[in-house]
């Protein structure tokens, strides 16, 4: 498959032993933290386990998330919140603004936290995944399902949990709703990447090519517009790469609707077209150059020299090419100065998240395990507020190199 998908780094967090001395008063209360403290230390450890699996991430994260919604929700179905709630401090970084944590007493902090991170981590196996040679029909499938998977858990994130935070986000850390919106539409737009491949290989009709390639150019540009108000010095690089991905995808969009002009007898008109593809692909080359140069959070790669990049090149070429020798030989048309307004809407195709909900609550979770955590004999501590300063180890990311791409593409 021919992608390269830019990523920002994982979130890291400071180890938590779940151990409540004195106020864990039976076996079933113990054993319930310490089922937390390991689930939670194996989900930490797949995030960078190459042999992961969304199967296995499913497992792991249906373990952890369960145990920790007995921290957050009464077990009798109410509104009200469990007693357990506000009993254990987190420390959580930023994909973006380096390893400085922000803390918070409170474990939906730690559900959002951790389950942002489950979100990165489908955005990065797909991306592993897409890099691959020889990607089979089945493997693009689990790309575009893990992207859209991606974008189920951030919405879900924004409109349902995230808001129960009594801590407010701070401006442009990853909880914060530009940040969010920003990676659901990123995801739409790749899974869409996929479906273009998809489209282009089975020789679909250039005028679905073009509606598709023109709806991801869109959702790009909207991603980077979502940024736009947030410091530079975090975003820069990934607004780099959105912006490169858009013009790209313009570049698509103008050389299938010149093909579908020159299909039609309107020549002259593809001839614009295609010379509009060639000024948008000349856009994404320099954009390209310039997201290699810029220094930031994310992926160091030379998109330029992926083959994805290099065949739009050769395409929009060999179409203007074979359009002028149409013009001169049978049509004789003029060339619009204007290009051509793209109105384009995809009726197949569009990528919507798919939606997903947190586990139920754990089986080991009773009335009578709950009980038996008595918050009067939690000891007192005199220290209790957290350190911003502290530092937080960042998360050792396994180093993905794209294979070589020899351009072969699904089947």
């Amino acid at each position: 498959m021919t992608h390269w998908f830019h990523r920002n780094p994982l979130k890291a967090t400071a180890p938590v032993s779940f151990n409540y001395y004195g106020v864990a008063t039976t076996p079933a209360a113990t054993k319930i933290c310490n089922d937390l403290r390991l689930s939670r230390a194996r989900l930490l450890e797949l995030f960078t386990d190459l042999s992961c699996t969304p199967e296995m991430m499913k497992n792991s994260t249906d373990t952890y998330f369960s145990l920790l919604k007995g921290f957050i929700v009464a077990l009798d179905d109410s509104s009200q919140d469990s007693k357990l709630r506000y009993i254990q401090n987190f420390k959580w970084t930023d994909t973006l603004q380096g390893q400085v944590p922000s803390a918070q007493q409170d474990a939906v902090f730690e559900l959002v936290s951790m389950g942002f991170n489950v979100a990165l981590w489908y955005t990065k196996y797909a991306s592993r995944l897409a890099g691959k040679e020889d990607i089979t029909e089945d493997e693009a499938k689990d790309v575009h399902r893990s992207l859209k998977m991606a974008a189920g858990i951030f919405k879900h994130l924004k409109e349902n949990h995230i808001p129960k935070l009594i801590t407010p986000v701070e401006k442009g850390r990853d909880l914060e709703a530009r940040l969010i919106d920003s990676y659901i539409i990123q995801c739409q737009a790749e899974a869409q990447e996929v479906t273009i491949a998809r489209a282009i290989e089975l020789k679909h009709n250039p005028s679905l090519i073009a509606a598709l390639a023109y709806e991801t150019a869109n959702f790009y540009q909207k991603a980077d517009q979502t940024l736009s108000s947030l410091d530079p010095a975090y975003i820069l690089k990934w607004r780099k790469y959105l912006h490169l991905k858009c013009c790209f995808y313009m570049a698509y969009a103008y050389c299938y609707h010149g093909q579908t002009l020159l299909a039609s007898d309107k020549c002259g008109e593809a001839i614009r077209s295609l010379q509009e593809a060639e000024k948008f692909f000349l856009k994404a080359e320099a954009l390209c150059k310039e997201y290699g140069e810029t220094k930031g959070p994310g992926t160091t790669a030379k998109p330029s020299g992926h083959l994805f990049f290099r065949k739009l090149g050769t395409l929009v070429k060999n179409t203007l090419e074979k359009c002028q020798r149409e013009n001169g030989f049978i049509y004789f048309q003029k060339i619009p100065p204007e290009a051509p307004q793209l109105e384009l809407k995809a009726n197949y195709g569009l990528v919507e998240p798919i939606p997903f909900e947190f586990p139920a609550v754990h089986a080991h979770w009773t009335p009578e395990s709950l009980a038996a955590f008595d918050l009067t004999k939690r000891p007192r501590e005199d220290n209790a507020k957290p350190k911003p300063e502290e530092e937080v180890k960042p998360v050792k990311e396994p180093d993905i190199k794209p294979q070589k791409d020899t351009g072969c593409q699904i089947s």
